[in-house]
């Protein structure tokens, strides 16, 4: 296949039955459709890929006049949505051409970049699984993170110590996921496993180079 990722949308969560029975948990995405934005070449750009925007309900009047002249070039109306996949050397595709969930098959597989929930300011029980203290007997130290470093020498705090703060809300990637089911014609892609992000969220799929070969 040309091209080795497409972007998408998270629809939720199911769970489908296979022909022997066995329910399996499913991701449904809504990938694509999509356009062809820019194509970049290895004689060009240094690297062979493709820039594709996801076609959204309406066109993105947001954009500045060079992001407009680019989509004139290209013959498409402006998208809000824009990510880079990799693409086979001496690929036919052109600016314009469409990019649909069929560019995977079933039992492919793939890996899901997106963002995860954010889950605000979180302790370090929730955000690194520390243990905790004793919860009876009058600890007084149920979720403390304990020591932090030395007191007399350095007298500071080494910079990665772990700690509390921001969890989640960044950039998240969920590898060797299997395509479980392909329903090209409403653009929808089962997965068997999560997907980081909540309903709605952006994710791109592309082809995973962590799977095992046979």
């Amino acid at each position: 296949m040309a091209v080795h990722g497409i972007i998408g949308k998270k629809v939720g969560m199911t769970q489908i039955f296979t022909p022997e029975g066995v329910v399996v948990p499913v991701t449904v995405v809504q990938a694509g459709p999509c356009l062809v934005v820019q194509k970049k070449t290895a004689d060009k750009d240094g690297y062979d890929a493709v820039q594709i925007g996801l076609v959204g309900a309406r066109p993105d009047r947001r954009a500045n006049k060079a992001a407009r002249g680019r989509f004139d070039k290209a013959g498409i109306a402006p998208m809000r949505t824009l990510m880079e996949v990799r693409a086979d050397k001496g690929d036919e595709l052109k600016p314009g051409d469409k990019v649909l969930c069929d560019v995977f098959a079933e039992k492919d597989h793939v890996d899901i970049i997106g963002t995860s929930k954010g889950k605000g300011f979180m302790g370090v029980v929730a955000r690194h699984g520390f243990r905790g203290g004793a919860a009876t007997h009058g600890s007084m130290f149920h979720r403390a993170p304990g020591s932090i470093g030395p007191s007399a020498f350095p007298s500071r705090v080494y910079p990665g110590t772990r700690s509390s703060g921001r969890l989640g809300g960044r950039q998240a990637t969920v590898k060797n996921l299997v395509v479980v089911r392909v329903d090209a014609e409403n653009n929808l892609l089962y997965l068997s496993g999560p997907v980081p992000g909540a309903r709605n969220a952006i994710v791109k799929i592309v082809r995973s180079t962590y799977a095992k070969k046979a």
